[in-house]
């Protein structure tokens, strides 16, 4: 099934799946939100199909507030909508959009030592059940 995106439509794909890294960052401990945001960029420039076309950039002009909480309301809607997106359009998209993401988040809570602290546990979680709400 071929998938037709608009610019809005890409433009919500990115904030949300480079927005979820971000948040990442900003849940991770001060000497890491590099190593954080560095290797969930490598796991959302990896991703491949369509999704994989739309979110090799992240977005452009796209304001993320000054607080982890600005972040959030901006993000978390962006992945429940995108999930929506393209469950309508293509489902198999939806899932590797998902998929994408997951592997984004968990590549960058694996940056620490053993398990991943409380604060980007929870964030991942926020992150899984944004995915999961459409």
């Amino acid at each position: 099934m071929a998938i037709t995106l608009t610019d809005q439509d890409k433009l919500t794909l990115r904030t949300a799946a480079w927005g979820a890294v971000s948040l990442m960052s900003a849940a991770g401990a001060a000497g890491s939100a590099h190593k954080v945001a560095t290797e969930g960029s490598i796991a959302l420039t990896s991703a491949t199909g369509a999704v994989g076309h739309v979110l090799t950039k992240a977005p452009k002009g796209v304001k993320y507030g000054k607080t982890v909480a600005a972040l959030a309301d901006l993000v978390l809607p962006a992945l429940t909508a995108s999930m929506s997106l393209l469950k309508r359009q293509d489902p198999a998209e939806a899932a590797n959009f998902r998929s994408t993401v997951i592997v984004a988040v968990e590549a960058a809570a694996r940056t620490h030592q053993g398990k991943p602290s409380p604060t980007l546990a929870e964030m991942a979680r926020k992150v899984t059940g944004a995915l999961d709400a459409a």
